[in-house]
């Protein structure tokens, strides 16, 4: 990844093999993938270099409905992914494919996950591209923490 690359690291008191589960599995990423106010539906999960997870994010609490509309997006988005790098209970990575922003040409974004296991604990260390521009890479760092609060919650 590009030097300006953003790190985000939580600490889960669980072992890899949960984490994992919850990352790689239709139920798991339905449970806290989404930031608050929207549902994710996954539509196609394909574990392996070169397969694909497609997931439907739809907006659901008002203040997400209404943010969506005020910038010209559509309520439900289909998403799609593409993992470059699938090694079980230790290291994910996947390209997502970035068609949703108004007046941007679609392009690809990589996101990395590592998982490191210590002392009855496990460290998530996500590691995402900037996007192309400040406001839409807040937005995503954002995100990446919101869902990562969202994991803890679950775990709680």
């Amino acid at each position: 990844m590009a030097a300006e690359s953003i790190r985000l690291e939580r600490t889960f008191a669980t072992s890899p093999e949960t984490i994992w589960r919850l990352w790689t599995t239709p139920a798991g990423i339905e449970s806290w993938w989404s930031p608050d106010g929207f549902r994710v539906d996954v539509h196609q999960l394909d574990l392996e270099p070169g397969g694909q997870l497609i997931y439907a994010m739809t907006a659901t609490a008002p203040e997400q409905i209404e943010f969506m509309k005020s910038a010209g997006m559509p309520l439900l988005t289909v998403s799609r992914k593409r993992f470059t790098e699938v090694k079980p209970t230790s290291r994910l990575a996947y390209v997502s494919r970035v068609d949703y922003v108004p007046d941007s040409e679609p392009y690809d974004h990589l996101t990395q996950v590592e998982l490191q296991p210590a002392d009855g604990h496990v460290r998530v260390v996500m590691t995402v591209e900037p996007m192309h521009d400040e406001v839409w890479t807040q937005r995503l760092v954002m995100g990446r923490e919101n869902e990562l609060d969202n994991l803890a919650k679950l775990l709680d």
